[in-house]
């Protein structure tokens, strides 16, 4: 497989779909929102967007399978399977926030290979792919350098369902607002993990993900330089639906920080 060649096919189909959203954006009508849950939103633009990916990828890997935000397709596939969250920050789509992107990642035998993280409104195209650094923009990037909590800006996602641990939560931002240069919360987790990556931020945490949120951006933070693991420091963060990703280097007080309010 052609990792460099495959990773320009899918920064062509992320530019592709980006357009389409754009457009949309400026005629979209809030009337054509839908509920998936509470306060889980969608609407046409996330499942037209994730079929024009999905039409275009099944053509470069066709027996590649699928798991899908909008579950327009989901399929397993021997080798190869894409990981696809075609619009990442639907809620700020919906209200005008111009903060999202469409996040693509490629897993080889259960292995990351290729991800691509397009934040739409900045024209700001983040990939990577096997052996080979991150890229903006097709310039390398790297996580950042600073290697204390009392140095570092941080980003995080709140909670909008399943709020058992938001006590614990709210514990652990008011600690960090204290030792910290401060918090963000984009809206966006592929562009908080793109953001690490690129050093931006010095690290993300977040629970309660799913893999199309996190695959592109956590792949692009490892191949920059930096780590991705769950809140007890173990690499099944997909699995367990709790991330941390850092620069590497604020990860032990980033952990102790997280442990002493949740259980992991």
């Amino acid at each position: 497989m052609n990792y460099e060649l495959l990773s320009s096919q899918v920064i062509a189909i992320a530019r592709l779909a980006g357009n389409f959203i754009r457009k949309e954006s400026m005629r979209f009508n809030a009337e054509a929102i839908e509920f998936k849950g509470l306060n889980d939103l969608v609407s046409y633009v996330d499942k037209t967007a994730e079929e024009l990916i999905v039409e275009n990828l099944d053509q470069l890997i066709p027996d590649a399978g699928f798991t899908t935000e909008e579950q327009t397709v989901n399929r397993k596939g021997k080798t190869y399977n894409w990981i696809i969250d075609p619009l990442d920050g639907t809620t700020n789509f919906i209200h005008g926030v111009p903060t999202y992107s469409i996040s693509i990642a490629l897993y080889e035998e259960d292995k990351p290979v290729l991800g691509v993280v397009y934040e739409i409104n900045r024209g700001e195209m983040f990939h990577s792919y096997k052996d080979a650094p991150a890229y903006l923009n097709h310039k390398p990037i790297r996580v950042s350098q600073r290697n204390s909590l009392a140095d570092s800006l941080l980003a995080t996602g709140f909670p909008y369902y399943e709020f058992d641990k938001q006590a614990q939560y709210m514990k652990l931002l008011a600690e960090l607002m204290q030792k910290t240069h401060g918090l963000r919360r984009i809206g966006s987790a592929a562009v908080d993990l793109a953001y690490v990556a690129c050093g931006r931020f010095d690290a993300f945490f977040e629970y309660n993900l799913n893999s199309y949120d996190v695959a592109g951006g956590a792949y692009l933070v490892q191949q920059a330089g930096g780590k991705v693991m769950n809140f007890g420091g173990g690499e099944e963060f997909i699995e367990r639906r709790e991330i941390l990703a850092t620069n590497g280097l604020v990860d032990i007080e980033m952990l102790e920080a997280i442990q002493r309010h949740f259980e992991s």
